[in-house]
C-alpha cells in the first residue's frame, strides 16, 4: 500500500508543483521588451497613421495574422483565412442638391445633408410617419411617396443611435415603394455644425450591395416642432446630383482558440480592439503631420495580442475569438460587418471583452467603460487589483463612451460587451493633448503602467474564460431584454 501511495505521489504531485495559476499565466503574457515592440511598429511613421484605407493599415493587419501564426492561434472557425474581408467604398460630398416642399427651399448643408441616395429628381407627394420605426411603415401609406420620419426612435438621444436606426428605416422604406427619406434632425448631443463638417468629407462606408439602387436618404435641419412647411397636399421636390465613390476591400483580422471544456467550448468569449486610426492630417507645431495612434488604438490591439498568445499556449474552458476591427474611426463598419456576417452564431458568443483607448491620465487605475453593467465586474477588478490597478466606472458618463466603441455592436445584438481602457478621471489636457494628434507616439508611453494593464486584462480574460457560468448583463439594463432574446 506504501508503495502504491509513492508511486501515485511520484506520478501526481510534480503535475501538481507546475500547474500555473491564471494569474501567473497573465503576469508570463507579456512584458515591457514585448509591449514596446509591438507598439513601436503598429505606432511607428511608417505605417503612416493607419488610417482606413492605407498601405499602413494593411501592414498592420499583416503583423496581427503574423503574431497569431507565431502564437499558434488559429483562423476563425469555417474562415479561410485570417482576414475577413469588409467591403466598404469611398464617397466624395455632394455637390448639389436641392429640396422644395410647397413653397419652401431647402439648401444643401445649411437646411439638409445627404445621407444615401443615387442621383435623382422627382416631384411627389410626401408622407408624414413621425419617427416612422420599420414595424409601423405600411405599403399603403408609403408606396410612390417621400417619407418624411423625426430622427432616431423618441427615446434615445445618441445620434449614432439614429443613424444605426436610419439605415433599417432607409431599407424598409425602399422595400415598400417609397421613393425617398428625409428625416427631420435636432439633437443637444451633436449640433447640426458639427454634423454637416463631418459629414461635409470624404466618408467611408460598408458597400452593401443590397443598396444598389438605394432611394434618396436626408437629414433635415429641422426639430419635430418646427415642420409647420409639411403640407401634404404640397408636394416635395428633391433634385440630388451625381456622387463619386471608389469600392476597396479591408479586413477584420480573426483569430480562434477552440477551449479545453466539452460543453464550455461551445460558448466564445470574443477578445476585441481596432487597429485603423486616422491617419495623415493637418501639421502640429513642430511640422509632424502623421497621427501614429499609440493610445488610440495600439494599446488595445497589444490588450489582444496579449490575451492571444497567453489562450493559445494555455486555453481556457470556453472558446476564443480575437478580434481586430478595420474602419472604426470611420462609424464603427468593422465591428458592424462582423457581427451581421459573423463566423459563428452570435448566440454563441456569450461575452465581449472589447480594448480601446483615447488616452489616459491616472496609472493607478483601469477605466472599465461597462463596469456595473455586467455580471463579470467581480473578477475584472479581482485581476486588476492583482497587478496593482483599481478598476473605475466611466468618469465622463455624458460622453456616452459605452456607445462610441465597437462593443456597441455587440451590445445592441444582446451580448455583454464592456470596454477595457487605460485610467482616466476626466477628459482633461492630459487627454486631448494626445488623442487624435500627431504627437501620441509610443515613447509617450509609460510601459510600467502598460505592463500591469495588460496583464490584468489577461487575467481577467482568463478568469472569464474559465468562469462556471458566463456573464449576462445586469438586469435593468438598457441591453438587457435584447439579451435575454438572443440567448432563450
Amino acid at each position: 500500500m506504501k508503495k502504491i501511495y509513492s508511486l501515485i505521489t511520484v506520478l501526481f504531485v510534480p503535475a501538481l508543483l507546475w500547474a500555473q495559476t491564471d494569474k501567473e499565466l497573465a503576469e508570463q503574457a507579456t512584458n515591457q521588451a514585448i509591449i514596446k515592440s509591438h507598439i513601436g511598429f503598429l505606432a511607428s511613421d511608417e505605417l503612416k497613421g493607419r488610417d482606413t484605407p492605407s498601405e499602413g493599415l494593411k501592414i498592420a493587419a499583416k503583423y496581427i495574422e503574423s503574431r497569431f501564426l507565431e502564437y499558434g492561434v488559429n483562423m476563425g472557425p469555417g474562415m479561410e483565412s485570417y482576414m475577413q474581408p469588409v467591403p466598404m467604398k469611398k464617397v466624395a460630398p455632394r455637390k448639389t442638391a436641392a429640396i422644395k416642399v410647397g413653397k419652401t427651399e431647402l439648401m444643401l448643408n445649411t437646411d439638409f445633408v445627404v445621407i444615401d441616395g443615387d442621383e435623382s429628381v422627382f416631384d411627389q407627394p410626401f408622407y408624414y410617419a413621425k419617427y416612422g420605426m420599420p414595424d409601423d411603415l405600411t405599403k399603403e401609406n408609403i408606396e410612390g411617396k417621400v417619407v418624411f420620419t423625426i430622427c432616431g426612435d423618441g427615446e434615445s438621444q445618441n445620434p449614432q443611435e439614429w443613424f444605426t436606426l436610419s439605415g433599417e428605416k432607409r431599407k424598409k422604406v425602399k422595400e415598400l415603394g417609397g421613393l425617398a427619406l428625409i428625416e427631420l434632425y435636432s439633437s443637444a448631443q451633436l449640433p447640426w455644425n458639427f454634423l454637416v463638417r463631418y459629414l461635409s468629407r470624404e466618408q467611408v462606408i460598408i458597400n452593401e450591395t443590397s443598396e444598389e439602387g438605394s432611394i434618396s436618404h436626408i437629414w433635415l435641419n429641422r426639430s419635430v416642432e418646427d415642420v409647420s412647411f409639411l403640407d401634404s397636399k404640397k408636394p416635395a421636390s428633391i433634385v440630388i446630383g451625381e456622387s463619386e465613390s471608389e469600392n476597396f476591400i479591408s479586413q477584420n483580422v480573426v483569430g480562434y482558440v477552440e477551449g479545453t471544456d466539452p460543453k464550455l467550448k461551445d460558448e466564445f468569449i470574443v477578445y476585441s480592439a481596432h487597429y485603423d486610426h486616422v491617419g495623415i492630417g493637418q501639421a502640429d507645431a513642430n511640422g509632424d503631420s502623421i497621427y501614429n495612434g499609440s493610445r488610440d488604438n495600439a494599446v488595445g490591439i497589444v490588450t489582444v495580442l496579449s490575451a492571444a498568445k497567453s489562450i493559445a499556449a494555455n486555453p481556457t474552458k470556453r472558446s476564443a475569438l480575437f478580434v481586430l476591427f478595420t474602419g472604426e474611426e470611420k462609424g464603427l463598419l468593422g465591428s458592424k460587418y462582423f457581427v451581421d456576417n459573423a463566423p459563428i452564431e452570435l448566440s454563441k458568443m456569450v461575452y465581449c471583452f472589447n480594448s480601446d483607448n483615447g488616452g489616459y491620465n491616472d496609472t493607478s487605475k483601469a477605466t472599465i467603460i461597462g463596469l456595473g453593467r455586467t455580471t463579470a465586474d467581480e473578477m475584472i477588478i479581482e485581476a486588476c487589483k492583482a497587478f496593482g490597478l483599481e478598476a473605475t466606472d466611466d468618469p465622463a458618463p455624458d460622453q456616452n463612451l459605452f456607445d462610441r466603441s465597437d462593443n456597441v455592436r455587440f451590445a445592441a445584438k444582446g451580448i455583454p460587451a464592456p470596454t477595457f481602457g487605460m485610467g482616466f478621471t476626466a477628459f482633461d489636457a492630459e487627454i486631448t493633448k494626445y488623442y487624435h494628434q500627431p504627437g501620441d507616439n509610443p515613447e509617450t508611453l509609460d510601459y510600467v503602467y502598460l505592463e500591469k494593464f495588460f496583464r490584468s486584462y489577461v487575467y481577467a480574460c482568463r478568469m472569464i474564460g474559465n468562469a462556471k457560468k458566463a456573464p449576462f448583463w445586469v438586469k435593468g439594463d438598457k441591453y438587457y431584454e435584447a439579451g435575454k432574446e438572443l440567448y432563450k
